[in-house]
């Protein structure tokens, strides 16, 4: 039998997970997990109100419970309190990396971290529960608010600040957030891009959701429209869409409401500007299309006001220490799938996900992204199988020191998520911090 690590337990490692036991009867595999839950950004980057999204749990479930898989959950891998590289690569015939992209991309300008300055990312682990993330007091005395960046993430944190508490009762979100947003005084968000609506990154699914939202009003500048070049009848369809949207917006005029959604392109923050200890304000430059598909600062500027400010412009993979890294592209240098050192491909080490190819690409991307790392590594594996290495690498781990979380351990976090929800009288609610869960992973 080939034994094989996954290190990640979302989309990308699961659906390597599922491509190299479907292909071969005689592989075991090992998903490992730093955290005792699974599905990566499926459970901890998918906005709560967005179900049909997170309902994928159910088809990643069914790969983790499969016979010659098993989940080995609360294993960090690298870093100084982690397994190294070195070792885990001893205790199995492969090790597949899918541990994604988990840094934040910054804006490089001044005031950037001024208090009430945050990735977007932070927020969304915030109300998505996880464990690592901390009660920042987001929306702490804040009435307006940017979302600097024109990507599905951006419109996500746009509708969760905006969302009503009743809204988002019946979903999972952390009873914590929950009471947080119901008590806000926030009234405006602006999401901000640089460039035009022709260029924005989000679906038009997402955008649309933002003019459903009740006792909320969106609106869209005008001059912002006009400033973009494109012809929308020779635009692609999704791209085409988005603007026959924006449009729609822009012409309608603004109503009574109790929340306002701003959508603003051709911006480019310059700076944060500072009030009272923090974030008052963001200074913006007008910027205009050039003759190459970008845009050119136009030497006018204007402020918007925001006592929160989340930058949401991109994911950036992070160095796992004993792995190569390309701090350029922010990936592990590969050849299809297959790790490089030095230039040259190493037996027995792989990437699938985002750490391979990019912060790119929906879930779906990522089924051809493993496909391809799970051909590679079969096509070593007569080669690898001649390596010793333990009968169950569990057991090594165990006599080492370290105790995995087991499926049954998540399967107890579920139930005594299921639990809180109904002390509180709601659906399942999420548990939201590391003693919570490991303690309901030891339930019995």
């Amino acid at each position: 039998m080939l034994r094989v690590a996954v290190v990640g337990s979302g989309p990308s490692g699961c659906y390597t997970a599922q491509g190299l036991v479907q292909r071969d009867p005689e592989v075991l595999v090992d998903v490992l997990d730093r955290l005792p839950c699974p599905y990566g950004l499926v459970r901890y980057g998918v906005a709560p109100d967005h179900e049909k999204i997170k309902s994928l749990q159910g088809s990643l479930h069914t790969v983790l419970e499969h016979e010659r898989v098993r989940f080995l959950g609360g294993m960090r891998v690298g870093g100084p309190d982690g397994l190294p590289v070195e070792r885990l690569r001893r205790l199995y015939h492969a090790v597949v990396y899918c541990v994604g992209a988990a840094g934040d991309r910054r804006l490089g300008i001044p005031g950037e971290d001024l208090p009430g300055s945050f990735p977007a990312t932070e927020f969304v682990s915030w109300y998505s529960a996880h464990p690592d993330a901390a009660d920042a007091g987001f929306l702490r005395g804040v009435r307006s608010a940017v979302v600097i960046g024109v990507g599905n993430v951006a419109v996500d944190a746009t509708r969760m600040l905006v969302r009503g508490a009743a809204e988002l009762r019946g979903t999972d979100i952390p009873q914590a957030a929950l009471d947080a947003l119901a008590a806000s005084g926030l009234t405006e968000v602006s999401m901000v891009g640089r460039r035009g609506p022709a260029q924005a990154r989000f679906t038009t699914k997402e955008l649309r959701e933002l003019g459903a939202l009740p006792r909320t009003d969106v609106t869209v500048d005008k001059d912002d429209l006009a400033l973009d070049p494109a012809d929308p009848g020779t635009l692609p369809a999704g791209q085409r869409r988005n603007v026959e949207v924006l449009r729609d917006w822009a012409a309608r005029s603004a109503v009574a409401a109790a929340r306002r959604i701003r959508l603003r392109f051709f911006l480019r923050p310059v700076e944060l500007l500072e009030a009272g200890g923090r974030v008052g304000a963001v200074r913006f430059e007008r910027t205009a299309p050039d003759d190459r598909g970008g845009v050119t600062g136009t030497g006018r500027y204007e402020d918007l006001p925001a006592q929160l400010v989340l930058r949401s412009v991109g994911y950036r993979g992070v160095p796992l220490e004993g792995l190569p890294f390309d701090a350029v592209s922010g990936t592990v240098p590969h050849r299809e799938g297959r790790v490089l050192r030095d230039g040259m491909p190493v037996p027995g080490e792989y990437v699938a996900g985002w750490i391979k190819r990019g912060p790119t690409g929906v879930i779906g991307t990522n089924r051809p992204c493993a496909k391809e790392t799970v051909t590679s590594l079969l096509a070593d594996a007569p080669a690898l199988a001649r390596a010793d290495v333990p009968a169950d690498p569990v057991a090594a781990l165990r006599a080492a020191g370290v105790e995995p979380v087991p499926w049954r351990g998540w399967l107890a976090i579920e139930r005594a998520e299921a639990e809180l929800g109904a002390r509180l009288g709601r659906g399942v609610v999420k548990l939201s911090d590391w003693d919570a869960l490991l303690a309901a992973a030891r339930v019995p």
